[in-house]
């Protein structure tokens, strides 16, 4: 995993160093969703936050690093079983992802891209694991802000996904 950590940071400092384009911004923003797959009975709304710093690499491409936090909301859960009723309540889940970022730029404002790394577990019994984020963007109010849709999962001991809807602010 520290090759991977490793060869991401060359690419992007001798990207950045050739400065082919000046696209590099910093982005932050909101997300929200739901809860799918294994967990989404368990769980079902998630609100994070995203943090990233691209820079741009040629007119179509954009390479960078990616964080933030997401939280998603643990359930309660009832269950009756010969006239005894046992309820459950979950947690939360919360991650702090590390990533690569790539973003490809097939038009003008839309973009496709994905962010891999390792998202970092917080709560108890949470150990994390490896972080893929697939999302699709569109630039908005002339390419201040971008709207995206994402698919956030971790895959450790047991995988962990999310459908996300996205707002983020370029500075």
């Amino acid at each position: 995993m520290k090759r991977f950590y490793i060869a991401i940071f060359l690419m992007v400092a001798s990207f950045s160093a050739e400065a082919q384009i000046d696209r590099t911004n910093f982005r932050a923003g909101v997300n929200a969703g739901l809860v799918v797959g294994d967990f989404s009975e368990a769980y079902s709304l998630t609100l994070g936050i995203d943090i990233y710093q691209h820079w741009g690499v040629s007119r179509e491409l954009d390479l960078g690093i990616a964080t933030g936090f997401s939280n998603a909301f643990g359930e309660k859960e009832s269950s009756s079983v010969g006239g005894v009723t046992v309820q459950t309540e979950f947690d939360n889940a919360q991650f702090i992802p590390i990533a690569g970022s790539l973003r490809i730029y097939p038009t003008s404002g839309f973009k496709i891209g994905a962010d891999v790394g390792y998202a970092i577990g917080l709560n108890e019994g949470n150990d994390g694991g490896f972080y893929y984020r697939p999302s699709m963007g569109i630039d908005v109010s002339g390419g201040t802000t971008e709207i995206n849709v994402s698919y956030f999962s971790v895959n450790g001991d047991a995988n962990f996904s999310t459908a996300l809807l996205g707002f983020l602010i370029l500075f």
